[in-house]
């Protein structure tokens, strides 16, 4: 008999779920980058000077706020409902929100509509998360994990040239609101891709946890010293964010121009892309600790780096190095799915972004701080907690032992070997690629 608590789908419903997964996440965030990263302009365009500028702070402090707060609901509800029900009520949240922005038009309901649709990504992490750990075998969830980051690239990349052409041709607010309507459309024909195409989980998870104290105390070791980790190290990246655009532009000895500015994210977009695959099928293969590692190490050289970068060669090597701090991030997110418990998985992961994001939230205050005092300075204290997070993780993080390579030939004889010896019990395939015997 199948273990309680182990998740599975048959075999033939693999490749139906990974697409509706994908093709969601493309519909949707196409709505979200067209759309959303106009919502300033928009609101310039809608509130007086003075109230627009307070608006547009408040967007982005619920940007961060809402990331953070909304992780750990969208783990309890994927837990709660199952990924399949809890995707469809994220979607529909989603197209409540840009109701509220096409049907009102008011600063006010922006922002009443921001709180339905801006974290949506946030919210829907874990079930996404929760998902991919059941459809690919786990010798190979870094790949996918890797290829889901791709595939979200790609809205991020065409998304904004969407919607800067319809502000084009009808101006920024008739554009905005145009951009909603398409993001809508988009959000209903993904609801009704995602509810077609992925399989129902097997009713199988024990009782959803509410109380996220429960489930901390459910965390494994290892996973919380992934997460003390990852704290320091996102410290490392958030005290200096905001300020590298200053600092490239304004405080080195040879600034560079914002349109080359443009051109040094370019490259560290293009990096990341270049490396994502490579570095999964290595994880998958060899581990997944040395890899993580890896990237908290490009994490914490990236200010020191940027620090003695004062013309544009040097930044553009800095910027390269920037990029390959993706170098292990789908990684980070598969060995997250790894450590955490089976049942638990989308909670354990929400309950995790939530700890991490809130506190790291404090960073950009203090890196704010540090910056008043020295620029200099700023740069230095984030090295110093890359360095800690780093240390951390190489002296108490925990890997997953990579698992051998199966063949589908490998899987199908497992499977008929599975079902001679349950009789007439049916054989499923597990998430990871195991041959499990079900009694009738």
């Amino acid at each position: 008999m199948k273990p309680e608590g182990t998740p599975s789908l048959p075999v033939t419903g693999h490749t139906r779920s990974m697409a509706g997964l994908l093709g969601m996440v493309v519909l949707v965030g196409m709505g979200e980058h067209m759309a959303e990263r106009f919502l300033p302009l928009y609101l310039q365009a809608l509130a007086p000077a003075s109230t627009a500028v307070l608006a547009i702070g408040l967007l982005a402090g619920l940007d961060d706020l809402l990331s953070a707060l909304y992780s750990f609901p969208g783990g309890y509800l994927s837990d709660r409902l199952g990924t399949k029900r809890a995707l469809l009520l994220f979607n529909l949240l989603s197209v409540l929100g840009y109701l509220a922005v096409i049907m009102i038009h008011a600063w006010w309901a922006v922002l009443v509509g921001a709180v339905l649709f801006i974290s949506w990504s946030a919210i829907s992490l874990p079930a996404t998360m929760d998902l991919l750990a059941r459809v690919v075998p786990k010798h190979r969830r870094t790949m996918g994990v890797s290829v889901l980051a791709l595939v979200r690239r790609l809205p991020k990349m065409l998304g904004p040239v969407v919607g800067g052409a319809c502000i084009a041709v009808w101006g920024v607010e008739e554009g905005v609101r145009r951009a909603f309507v398409m993001a809508l459309l988009l959000a209903v024909v993904a609801a009704i891709l995602q509810q077609r195409l992925i399989a129902d989980e097997a009713p199988s998870k024990p009782e959803p946890e509410a109380n996220p104290w429960r489930v901390w105390r459910e965390m494994p070791q290892g996973l919380r010293n992934l997460l003390w980790s990852d704290i320091l190290v996102r410290f490392c990246e958030r005290i200096p964010d905001a300020f590298v655009v200053i600092w490239a532009t304004r405080a080195i000895t040879q600034p560079v121009s914002e349109l080359a500015f443009g051109w040094l994210s370019a490259i560290e977009n293009i990096t990341a892309v270049l490396i994502y695959l490579p570095v999964a099928y290595l994880a998958d293969q060899f581990g997944k600790k040395p890899f993580v590692l890896i990237t908290f190490g490009f994490f914490t050289l990236f200010p020191l780096a940027l620090l003695h970068a004062e013309s544009m060669a040097p930044l553009a090597a800095v910027f390269v190095l920037r990029g390959l701090k993706e170098f292990g991030e789908p990684t980070r997110k598969a060995l997250i799915m790894d450590l955490a418990p089976e049942g638990r998985k989308a909670a354990m992961f929400g309950l995790y972004y939530l700890i991490r994001d809130i506190l790291v939230a404090f960073a950009a205050f203090g890196g704010a701080l540090l910056w008043q005092v020295s620029p200099e300075l700023n740069l230095k204290i984030a090295f110093a907690f890359g360095v800690a997070g780093t240390l951390w993780f190489a002296w108490k993080g925990r890997d997953c032992a990579p698992l051998p390579r199966r063949s589908e030939r490998d899987i199908e004889t497992s499977a008929k070997g599975a079902k001679g010896t349950q009789g007439e019990g049916d054989t499923e395939i597990d998430g990871e690629g195991t041959a499990k015997g079900t009694q009738k």
